[in-house]
């Protein structure tokens, strides 16, 4: 089986990668920020895949944690094939700039780019030994420039930096034959995209495992795409 890392898994998209993958047949290691997380869904998706989900403690904003989660996972395994960083905070959405709380900034940058900084940091090491390696960061159409609107200054900026990140993992790993994206999963119904959202959570995460399993994507070398492997204005 190959092994595949997810960070947010407890809840959201992140809980649907989590499910999809083990259904299609990866030893799935799920990480979750800590004991005050709410994770019954992915406690009980560990208890339907008992030989192959595994809850992984994990906070992305700390790096001591993301270094000995990374630790445990090397005396466990050979080798690590796909990472997919879906770990994300979107905080002071209706805030205007004049009354900006930049500590709601730093926030989201310390989730939604720190956090995928350590985790490829210390997660290369083993998934330089995998096979069809993949680097999937859970970006959104809100880090397109192209696309900047006034508000949500945190998510979005963070975001957007989230996308030259993937573009230097991309310029890095891609000639090593990595599939590497920053993927905006659409709007979806989540506990951030809230209950009108047209998407639905799970369908998104089976087109980003698509993304990293090469069923889709690639479109003239595109590294910011949809769920469905579509280019996405950078």
């Amino acid at each position: 089986m190959k092994n595949i890392v997810i960070t947010g898994a407890n809840r959201g998209l992140g809980y649907e990668l989590a499910a999809e993958a083990a259904a299609r047949g990866y030893q799935v290691w799920a990480g979750v920020r800590g004991p005050g997380s709410s994770a019954e869904k992915l406690l009980s998706l560990a208890e339907q895949y008992p030989e192959q989900v595994h809850v992984l403690p994990l906070d992305v904003t700390d790096e001591s944690s993301v270094r000995y989660a990374f630790g445990k996972l090397a005396a466990r395994i050979d080798s690590l094939d796909i990472v997919i960083n879906s770990a994300a905070i979107l905080l002071g959405r209706d805030q205007k700039l004049e009354g900006l709380e930049m500590e709601l900034v730093e926030q989201s940058f310390q989730t939604n780019l720190y956090g995928p900084m350590l985790v490829m940091k210390h997660a290369l090491p083993l998934l330089k030994k995998g096979s069809d390696q993949a680097i999937i960061n859970v970006s959104s159409e809100a880090g397109s420039m192209a696309g900047a609107y006034g508000g949500d200054y945190g998510y979005a900026l963070s975001k957007s930096a989230l996308n030259m990140f993937t573009a230097q993992l991309r310029k890095q790993f891609s000639p090593l034959g990595y599939a590497v994206y920053a993927v905006h999963p659409g709007w979806i119904r989540t506990d951030m995209g809230g209950e009108k959202a047209p998407g639905d959570a799970g369908e998104s995460a089976a087109g980003i495992l698509d993304l990293a399993e090469r069923k889709q994507g690639d479109a003239d070398g595109a590294f910011f795409v949809n769920q469905r492997g579509e280019p996405m204005k950078l």
